[in-house]
C-alpha cells in the first residue's frame, strides 16, 4: 500500500492520478417499462427467472427465492435480459440495495422495481462501481439528490448524473478484489453464526422441553407456577417517572427495555436517574441474577444479571423477578423465559390483541417445567451458556470484520490507501 497526492474535484479531494468516474455515457441502464404490465398473477413455478428486490441477499442473488415468467413475456423485452458481471439496484421500495451478478441461471429478467447497470466503456469495470454504490460516497450522493422530495425513488437520471472517483482498470480490479475476498470472510462467518444459532436453538428447546437429558440424570420433571414461585415486581405507575428525569450520566442505572441485548443487559446505553428516584422504591433495585422481563413494547424480552456495574433500578416498562422457591434456580429460571413454554405463553396472550402490555395479573399464570434438582438445572445451563458463550464470541469477531471492511472501503475508494 502507498500513499499519494491528492487534487480538488467536484465531488472533493481524489488521487492526481485517478480521474472523475461518470455513470451518464459510460453505463447501460435499464429497467422494465411500466406499460408492460407483469402482475402477479403471471408468476409461475418454473421457466425464465423474474428477480425482485425480495431475492437481494449480501450483495447476491437467491436465486431459489426468484419467481418465475413465461417464455413470452421473458422475450418481450431483451433489454432488460440479465448478464453476468451485471449490477442490479433497487429504485422502490427499499432503494439502493444492490446486487453483483457472478453467476446466473440461463435465462434471467427483471421486476419493475430494479434496474441493470452494465458498463460500456472498456475503462469503467462493474464490480468496482459495485462497490462504489454500496459505500458513504454513493449513500451521501442519493440523500443529497432526495432531499425535499416526499416520495422516495432512485430514477435513471438521478444515477446517470452520479460521480464517483476513477483509478485505471488494474487498480479499480485491485480494489475489487481486496474487498471481494474480505466480503467472501464475513460471509463465511455470517452462515456459520446462522448455523451455531440454529444448532443452539434447537438444542435449548429440546433441554428446557425436556426431550433431551444430560446424561446422568432422569427423574421426572414437575410442574410450577410463576406467581407462587417467585416474587414479580415492577415500577408503579403513580410514582410517575417520565423520560425528562432520565440523566446521561450519573450514580444510578436506569433499565429500560432498550437496553436488553442477547439475554444481557447493554449498560452503555442506560440512561440514569437520581438518588431520589433510586430510593423511591425499593422492591426495583436490582441484584445480581435478577431476572427481567419487558412488559411493554416488545413484550417478553428476558436479560439475566450475571454481574451489575453498580446500583439500579427499572423504568415502568420491566418487570423483575426473584425466585422464591428452593427448587428452582434463579440462573434456570432465566433460562425458563427463553423456553418454548415462555413463547408459546406471550402467543397466547397477544393473539388478537390490538394493544400489547404483559400484566402481572397474566404472567403469574405462567406455568413451566423444571428438571427436580438444582444440580441438573445447572448443568443445563452450563450446556446453554457455552453454546451463547461462542456465538457471542463470533459475533465480536463478525463485527470486528465488517467495521474493518467498512474501513477498507472508505479508504481505497478515495484513494486514501493505495493498493499496488
Amino acid at each position: 500500500m502507498i500513499e499519494t497526492s491528492f487534487q480538488n474535484t467536484e465531488i472533493g479531494l481524489i488521487p492526481q492520478d485517478w480521474t472523475l468516474g461518470s455513470i451518464q455515457g459510460n453505463f447501460y441502464l435499464k429497467g422494465r417499462i411500466g406499460w408492460q404490465g407483469l402482475k402477479a398473477s403471471e408468476f409461475i413455478d418454473f421457466g425464465p427467472y423474474l428477480v425482485t428486490g425480495t431475492d437481494f441477499k449480501n450483495g447476491h442473488v437467491v436465486w431459489d427465492r426468484c419467481y418465475h415468467i413465461s417464455e413470452e413475456r421473458f422475450a418481450q423485452d431483451p433489454a432488460i435480459h440479465v448478464k453476468l458481471n451485471d449490477i442490479l439496484i433497487t429504485k422502490d421500495g427499499t432503494i439502493g440495495k444492490t446486487v453483483f451478478i457472478d453467476n446466473k441461471p440461463e435465462k434471467v429478467s427483471l421486476n419493475s422495481h430494479l434496474l441493470i447497470v452494465r458498463t460500456t466503456n472498456n475503462q469503467y469495470t462493474n464490480e468496482y462501481l459495485y462497490w462504489v454504490f454500496n459505500s458513504n460516497l454513493f449513500v451521501e450522493y442519493y440523500l443529497a439528490v432526495q432531499s425535499g422530495t416526499t416520495m422516495a425513488s432512485l430514477s435513471q437520471e438521478k444515477i446517470s448524473k452520479f460521480k464517483y472517483p476513477l483509478p485505471c482498470v488494474n487498480e479499480q480490479l485491485r480494489i475489487a478484489n481486496a474487498l471481494r475476498d474480505t466480503d467472501n470472510l464475513i460471509q463465511a462467518l455470517q452462515r456459520l453464526l446462522e448455523k451455531k444459532n440454529n444448532i443452539r436453538n434447537g438444542v435449548v428447546r429440546n433441554l428446557l422441553t425436556g426431550k433431551r437429558r444430560v446424561s446422568g440424570f432422569s427423574s421426572t420433571w414437575v410442574e410450577k407456577n410463576l406467581g407462587k414461585s417467585a416474587i414479580i415486581k415492577a415500577r408503579i405507575g403513580w410514582q410517575g417517572l417520565t423520560t425528562n428525569e432520565y440523566l446521561d450520566s450519573g450514580d444510578y442505572y436506569l433499565i429500560t427495555g432498550t437496553d436488553f441485548h442477547d439475554g444481557r443487559i447493554e449498560w452503555g446505553g442506560c440512561h440514569y436517574v437520581t438518588k431520589e428516584r433510586f430510593e423511591q422504591d425499593p422492591y426495583i433495585k436490582i441484584q445480581e441474577q435478577d431476572v427481567l422481563v419487558t412488559k411493554d413494547g416488545t413484550i417478553g424480552k428476558v436479560a439475566y444479571l450475571d454481574h451489575i456495574p453498580g446500583p439500579g433500578t427499572l423504568n415502568s416498562g420491566v418487570f423483575v423477578i426473584r425466585t422464591k422457591d428452593k427448587e428452582i434456580s434463579q440462573r434456570y429460571l432465566a433460562k425458563v423465559f427463553i423456553s418454548k413454554y415462555f413463547d408459546d405463553f406471550i402467543e397466547s396472550i397477544v393473539a388478537g390483541s390490538t394493544i400489547i402490555h404483559l400484566y402481572q395479573k397474566d404472567i403469574i399464570k405462567f406455568d413451566f417445567f423444571v428438571p427436580p434438582t438444582i444440580d441438573e438445572q445447572d448443568a443445563i445451563c452450563d450446556i446453554i451458556e457455552d453454546m451463547d458463550n461462542e456465538i457471542r464470541a463470533l459475533s465480536k469477531k463478525l463485527e470486528k470484520y465488517l467495521m474493518l471492511k467498512e474501513g477498507m472501503m472508505q479508504q481505497l475508494l478515495t484513494g486514501k490507501i493505495r493498493l499496488v
